[in-house]
């Protein structure tokens, strides 16, 4: 009997591209075509959707004429962003109980659940209390309130290494500590109900057991790329200066890091106008003043910076402004157009100034044989090893970065070492085998969160107000 799977998501990637989104719809079609039974269930709608539900009162609706592929839709329904829970609760009694009950999984695989809500874990529970549960960890969304971001609100964006009602407090004072406590409490509460964790990164399995996960119930494995039809071709040229930043354009990426180093290495300002002089100086950049031969160029491929604060999208182009011809926006991308891309560039930046946990750009690029320049902390700087398939600089330090481009660009043989160093891409044929064999050995077990998973030496029963053993 083929076992179904359903997959749940927070948003659907041609509508809002990201790298959790465009995992699980991959995930979910190299299932199906591996011969079993997967389906997906996607947010749609308000807040990062222009459109709400077709037809009124409709709350979950096919994608297009995809087969297997949903919108689930929370229109004239609230958000409380602080414990991430849709606080009228017949939606989740209601609308997804009955899509849970016609569509009946065998396992619930949980890819993110921002827009939807914790939840939906209890539902999922109360309604196929024999499925198995399995949640993929992509960030800290769980543990922190900022955006899943663990950096802190004040200051210089500083880096945050644990959450406490105290600490958070701090970043957000209009939430009290108490309020911050109960949040844990509620989330840790619901997350009681899954049967397994998966992470892509050791650093967010760390992190997740110092905030309380049992390490029995939470496992390390790298997300599965597809296999592309293309690879982009290693083509000889006699400088590796050509750089590309690819994802979401958000002010925790970095990109404004990297736009500044650009601006350290290719700005001349005895060739520039007194205005744009005037600008590179006011942002704090001292530039070249002789012309450079050969200098780097940057492409940037990404999306979102449309819905960034305004403060963040000026502050990003008067740093395309300062670096005039020697960096392109190019903006969004669709997934088929990568190897292509990949062929025009030499190294892939990855500048964030957050942990990050496993980007998928940093897959993507080695698939294509593109050596990675990235931040020294988190989830980047132990996907990329320095020295033998990228190079790290250290985070937020803009000089550090543009040192990091120079050599990059100017240094003999080190990109050709540096992608024979390259290892091969995790494969979404292997993943599929290793959720499959998870998904096995839960299917033996209790379930989290019922009765029979109680050992049974501890359970009690109350009769008539006495409890027994």
């Amino acid at each position: 009997m083929t076992r179904r799977v359903l997959f749940i998501s927070h948003n659907y990637p041609t509508t809002r591209p990201g790298g959790a989104e465009n995992y699980a719809l991959e995930l979910r079609r190299a299932m199906e075509a591996d011969g079993g039974d997967a389906l997906l269930l996607a947010k749609g709608g308000a807040p990062l959707n222009r459109s709400g539900s077709v037809h009124l009162s409709t709350y979950v609706a096919p994608v297009d004429r995809q087969p297997n592929e949903y919108l689930l839709f929370t229109d004239g329904y609230s958000y409380d962003w602080v414990d991430h829970t849709i606080t009228d609760k017949d939606f989740y009694t209601g609308h997804l109980r009955k899509f849970l009950q016609a569509v009946r999984p065998d396992v619930v695989h949980l890819q993110h659940t921002m827009f939807i809500g914790y939840d939906v874990l209890r539902e999922i529970r109360t309604t196929l209390p024999d499925a198995v549960i399995v949640y993929t960890l992509h960030e800290f969304s769980a543990i922190c309130h900022h955006q899943g971001q663990m950096v802190r609100t004040f200051g210089d964006d500083e880096l945050c290494d644990h959450a406490s009602p105290r600490r958070c407090h701090e970043c957000f004072l209009d939430i009290t500590p108490q309020q911050f406590f109960l949040r844990e409490r509620f989330i840790k509460a619901q997350f009681e109900l899954v049967d397994a964790f998966v992470t892509p990164s050791e650093f967010l399995r760390d992190r997740f057991i110092d905030w309380g996960i049992d390490p029995a119930r939470i496992h390390h494995e790298p997300n599965g790329r597809p296999t592309p039809a293309v690879i982009a071709a290693r083509t000889d040229r006699p400088t590796r200066n050509r750089f590309a930043f690819f994802g979401q354009i958000t002010r925790f990426k970095g990109l404004d890091v990297l736009l500044e180093a650009m601006a350290l290495l290719v700005g001349e300002t005895s060739g520039v106008d007194d205005d744009l002089s005037e600008l590179i100086a006011a942002l704090g950049l001292v530039t070249p003043a002789a012309p450079r031969v050969n200098p780097p160029h940057l492409w940037v491929h990404g999306a979102n910076l449309d819905i960034q604060r305004h403060d963040y999208r000026e502050r990003i182009g008067d740093l395309l402004l300062a670096t005039g011809p020697d960096v392109t926006m190019v903006g969004p991308y669709r997934p088929e157009e990568l190897p292509e891309l990949m062929a025009e560039v030499d190294w892939v930046v990855v500048p964030s100034i957050w942990w990050e946990n496993a980007p998928l750009v940093i897959q993507e690029a080695f698939t294509h044989g593109r050596p990675v320049i990235c931040s020294d902390i988190g989830g980047m700087a132990e996907k990329v090893t320095d020295g033998v398939d990228g190079l790290h600089f250290r985070a937020r330090d803009t000089r550090s970065l543009a040192r990091t481009i120079e050599r990059a660009s100017t240094e003999p043989g080190l990109w050709d070492r540096l992608v024979d160093g390259i290892s091969p891409t995790h494969g979404m044929a292997e993943h599929i085998d290793w959720l499959t064999q998870l998904y096995d050995e839960l299917d033996k077990r209790p379930r989290a969160g019922t009765q029979m998973d109680v050992p049974a030496q501890v359970r009690r029963r109350s009769t008539r107000g006495r409890v027994t053993r």
